[in-house]
């Protein structure tokens, strides 16, 4: 098994924790992985991706120049990452900051509201915590369970109070 994914939007959309808490889980499901992040010098607003390689052997090399599962939480993100993915690969995309297609018919696309499901839940900053109970829903890349409890090592302290908000847009696609 070897899975390549790659997450992309701009600074402050998530797109980097969505990477993290599915390679955290996929650890602690007892695999293989890579995490390699990358972003602009700006603290919002520039550009962040993450590179995820899930592997059931050893990885020996982070880097990918394609992939099989592609997130996108922006319009400049799919124009940029859209050919990345493999032909038969997956493409999330935030259809609520994106009001373009994908341009490919060679791979499947699942269109997410995020921003718009986590306003309705009345927390805003939780549209990368949508997208990632979506990813989870049509992948099953990691167990909803693990990434509960790396959730909730992401959510502790004093940053206990957003864990619950947090989880109910992950629950969004349960």
């Amino acid at each position: 098994m070897l899975k390549k994914l790659f997450f992309a939007g701009s600074g402050g959309q998530g797109a980097l924790a969505i990477g993290q808490l599915i390679a955290k889980a996929s650890m602690e499901e007892g695999n293989e992985v890579t995490y390699l992040p990358s972003y602009g010098p700006e603290m919002r607003g520039g550009t962040a991706n993450a590179t995820v390689v899930i592997s059931d052997r050893p990885i020996s090399c982070p880097l990918i120049n394609e992939c099989d599962v592609l997130v996108v939480m922006n319009l400049p993100s799919l124009t940029r990452f859209e050919p990345m993915v493999k032909p038969g690969g997956l493409l999330f995309m935030n259809s609520s900051l994106i009001p373009e297609k994908a341009s490919r018919g060679d791979i499947r696309v699942i269109e997410v509201p995020a921003n718009e499901e986590a306003q309705k839940l009345g927390i805003d900053r939780a549209a990368n915590m949508v997208m990632l109970g979506a990813i989870l829903k049509e992948t099953g890349i990691v167990r909803f369970e693990t990434v509960y409890n790396e959730l909730e090592h992401m959510f502790s302290g004093r940053k206990a109070k957003f864990l619950e908000p947090n989880r109910k847009a992950v629950d969004l696609y349960l």
